[in-house]
């Protein structure tokens, strides 16, 4: 007789049948069941954060970097609340990730203990799909189907986080077993029609960017555009902050559009035919009075080749060979010679020694002003991956980093964080030394929301007063980010020249396991 299996242990059987191989862990009381059924399937390795958007965060890095979710254990609706703003910028990054919320059983809620929440309300700001009625007979098929789920491109900004709400009963009722797998969904492909018509558009000869986000950021479909340009003249763009860019020496180049939104309106100037491709129209990051929410030169004409949903490798490819481009050249990123900086520390000399000393396939993660302006500097240095702070929610470069980590072991991870939002989920450096990955996590350490500085000045504000001043300043009292990282179980060092930063960079490259270098200067956006 076979022996028999409770939901909790069908659902982690059933996940690990699918392919998820990482459950990055907050639980609690009402998760018991499913922390003894990771204990049953050693096969999905099981990390512990101390923090649930750390959690979270980790899940986006693997999600970005293999393709395939993770999933997360949160206690309760607010222990998903801890989770949600890396769960924000993972659905604007379309990474997939399976959410497991642990909950009271049904006959429980009617109680209002203290951890009773609305869990499916909060859950839909960031789901792509929700169940929250599981019993111990469906909970397997449920894993398979939030499975599914977040490999389904969805529409919009939707993402693909799929949050299975379990109450406790589902977990430890008697379950038929686990569910079979059910097929991987695939991209819709876009008709030779809107293939002949954005050609048609291009021939047109007027100035043409193709605007590449999403899918169109993976190589082969910027390998097909970069065809295109080559035959057509037409300009490559990425948008501000792609979820995952593979750069660097030999990689396809494109440009990447800046932060600000006169910035962006500089860049597009001149171009009179904008073409979609993943994406949309390019929007200011947030509301300036007397400047367009949509950032397009005037008479700019949009035209869409594919939706974010869409297959764009297969519709650039069929583009490229509709314009008679498929045997264009590509343009690539070439290897320079970067020399290493000396003097005194600013955000020039640390994005210079970052990109001077980078290795080879870096994973970046970046959640910084600085971190994000490193981007073009380094391009010419090492093959990387670059994976940017999607959704503005800062306090995800060192959580992501850790994912990533936790994907590709056998990769360097450099994380590029503020002080500031740094501060947000200090906890995943206790991650990083308990799995002993090999994330260098470099701070910039001005002692100050420093973006808030420039921003206040936008307004024309040239005499800052002392409430507002304080509001901005994190340097009463100083943080000592080497002794918090000690505290953690990460070793790390300040470096307050920039040859020290270079050595500093160099040999935590060379040691395995993770480090903190706080580099410390007068920063400047």
């Amino acid at each position: 007789m076979a022996e028999s299996m409770n939901g909790a242990t069908a659902l982690i059987n059933t996940l690990a049948d699918c392919g998820v191989e990482f459950c990055i862990a907050n639980p609690g009381t009402s998760e018991m069941h499913l922390v003894q059924a990771l204990d049953a399937v050693p096969r999905m390795r099981s990390v512990l954060a101390l923090f649930e958007g750390v959690c979270t965060g980790a899940a986006d890095g693997i999600g970005r970097m293999t393709g395939k979710p993770a999933a997360t254990l949160l206690h309760l609706g607010p222990g998903m609340a801890n989770g949600i703003a890396n769960l924000h910028n993972a659905r604007r990054g379309n990474a997939p990730m399976i959410n497991i919320i642990g909950n009271h059983p049904n006959y429980h809620i009617g109680f209002d203990a203290p951890l009773t929440s609305d869990i499916d309300t909060l859950a839909k700001n960031f789901s792509c799909w929700i169940k929250s009625c599981s019993t111990a007979e469906t909970l397997g098929q449920d894993g398979a189907d939030a499975y599914t789920a977040s490999l389904r491109q969805s529409s919009g900004s939707t993402g693909q986080i799929a949050t299975l709400i379990m109450g406790a009963d589902a977990a430890w009722g008697e379950s038929p077993g686990p569910a079979a797998p059910n097929p991987v969904p695939q991209r819709a492909k876009v008709s030779e029609a809107t293939v002949d018509a954005v050609a048609s558009v291009i021939e047109k000869g007027a100035k043409t960017a193709l605007l590449l986000e999403h899918h169109a950021t993976e190589q082969a479909a910027m390998e097909a555009a970069s065809k295109i340009a080559s035959k057509t003249g037409c300009r490559l763009l990425n948008g501000t902050f792609p979820a995952r860019v593979d750069g660097g020496p030999g990689r396809v180049s494109v440009e990447r559009l800046p932060y600000f939104p006169e910035q962006i309106l500089a860049t597009l100037e001149g171009v009179e035919q904008l073409v979609l491709v993943g994406g949309e129209v390019p929007a200011s990051f947030f509301a300036y009075r007397g400047i367009p929410g949509q950032l397009l030169p005037e008479a700019c004409e949009v035209t869409r080749l594919t939706t974010i949903e869409e297959d764009s490798i297969d519709a650039l490819q069929h583009l490229a060979e509709r314009l008679g481009a498929e045997n264009e050249a590509v343009s690539r990123f070439e290897k320079q010679a970067i020399p290493k900086p000396d003097g005194e520390l600013d955000t020039k000399s640390i994005i210079q020694a970052i990109a001077a000393t980078m290795p080879e396939e870096v994973i970046v993660c970046t959640d910084s002003g600085g971190g994000n302006a490193a981007y073009p500097f380094c391009q010419n240095s090492a093959p990387n991956s670059w994976l940017s702070l999607t959704g503005g929610a800062i306090g995800q470069g060192g959580p992501c980093a850790t994912g990533a980590a936790l994907a590709c072991p056998d990769r360097p991870v450099l994380a590029l964080l503020g002080d500031g939002g740094a501060a947000y989920t200090n906890q995943a450096l206790w991650t990083q030394a308990r799995e002993q990955l090999n994330v260098t996590t470099v701070i910039f350490a001005n002692n100050s929301y420093n973006i808030l500085n420039v921003e206040y000045a936008r307004l024309g504000v040239k005499d800052v007063g002392e409430i507002a001043a304080s509001l901005f300043d994190i340097g009463n009292p100083e943080i000592d980010w080497v002794a918090m990282a000690k505290g953690f179980g990460v070793p790390g060092a300040r470096a307050d020249s920039a040859e020290e930063l270079c050595k500093l960079l160099e040999n935590s490259y060379q040691t395995p396991g993770p480090f903190l270098i706080q580099a410390s200067g007068e920063m400047q956006r």
